[in-house]
């Protein structure tokens, strides 16, 4: 099995006519089954042609680069096509802008997103959650981290809070739980500075980018989170051993797999009981598929969940814009009393539709 999946995820490279061919061969189907490619950075992979059945379009958070991603997920997504009898085609991106808008243009059908994200998937573009991740370290979470060089003079927490304007800051977009949310909630703003103005400079990007931008002398201090460090760590040791953690936050809930809700139940169904199945058998099947959780970000598999997960996610997003809205100068305070009830009154509405649990 594990060469099996090896073969599988060389196939990315190889191009689409031939790769379907191989596929089919590998998987043990039969002649008509082939890969489904999608244009705009959609690579797909198997599915049953001849079927009226559109793909089902599988958008993936960035976690590193774009290909690394989709190269990632190809195995267990080409299982997952098996197991619902549907082609499943993959949108990989390089920001969350990108797959947000890809989202909002209903060209996605089911992600893997992170709490802010999933949370307005689920709040405002009909989709359900079906799963969240579960890592190796069995914690129900992750931790935030600002990292920094261990070289003086700005590599100091002390120094930072003091004196922000010397710094140059690498942060994640405004959509990143950990990237951006959780520090400006959990540090910055309690310390009165506001990421987005208070540095000399600043750069957005992935966990990855951010990272090596303080390795390399880019920047000076940058948000990460412990699963994404942990795995910048094993690809790029020597730019890691250049890095401490400044700050580490509260634990953040994991991940979520989201599906449209217009979907069947039943195809939901499926995929939930596809995925938190996966991983979990003996033998060698189980091995293999245990290898390629391991390089999905470390993860240990999925539980079954549902909308109310995403509970402290929509608390979060509350707190951040509720604290931004004290903070922030406004010309009267009627003005800051109205931000503040749109605030509440919006909080008040996703609540109501996290209540929704139903298949």
């Amino acid at each position: 099995m594990l060469t099996f999946l090896r073969r599988l995820v060389r196939l990315v490279h190889v191009p689409g006519a031939v790769r379907a061919t191989a596929l089919a061969l590998l998987l043990g189907l039969p002649p008509w089954v082939a890969a489904q490619v999608g244009s705009g950075g959609t690579v797909g992979t198997v599915g049953v042609v001849g079927t009226v059945e559109s793909p089902v379009r599988f958008g993936i958070l960035p976690l590193g680069g774009a290909f690394e991603s989709r190269s990632d997920w190809d195995p267990l997504l080409a299982e997952l096509s098996r197991a619902i009898g549907r082609p499943v085609s993959v949108l990989s991106v390089n920001s969350y802008e990108a797959l947000e808008q890809a989202i909002q243009r209903d060209e996605v059908d089911m992600a893997f997103l992170s709490g802010k994200m999933a949370l307005d998937a689920v709040t405002q573009r009909r989709m359900k959650v079906v799963a969240q991740v579960v890592r190796h370290d069995g914690l129900p979470g992750y931790r935030a981290l600002l990292l920094a060089r261990k070289t003086p003079p700005l590599n100091t927490l002390k120094g930072l809070l003091e004196q922000p304007e010397r710094w140059r800051l690498a942060r994640g977009e405004r959509q990143s739980v950990s990237g951006f949310i959780v520090p400006q909630l959990q540090l910055f703003l309690p310390n009165h500075i506001a990421m987005e103005t208070r540095f000399q400079s600043e750069i957005v990007g992935t966990h990855q980018a951010t990272a090596l931008a303080v390795a390399n002398s880019e920047a000076d201090v940058a948000t990460n989170n412990t699963a994404d460090f942990e795995r910048f760590r094993l690809r790029f040791p020597a730019e890691a051993e250049r890095l401490q953690v400044l700050w580490e936050s509260e634990l953040i809930p994991h991940a979520q797999i989201v599906v449209r809700s217009g979907y069947p139940p039943e195809l939901r169904k499926r995929v939930q009981t596809f995925l938190t199945a996966y991983g979990r058998a003996k033998g060698p099947r189980g091995d293999a598929e245990r290898v390629v959780l391991k390089s999905l970000h470390d993860l240990a598999g999925f539980l079954p969940a549902d909308n109310s997960s995403l509970q402290p996610a929509a608390k979060l997003a509350y707190q951040l814009a509720r604290q931004t809205a004290m903070t922030a100068q406004w010309v009267n305070e009627a003005a800051r009393e109205a931000r503040l009830q749109r605030i509440e009154s919006g909080y008040a509405e996703q609540v109501s539709v996290l209540k929704d649990v139903s298949p």
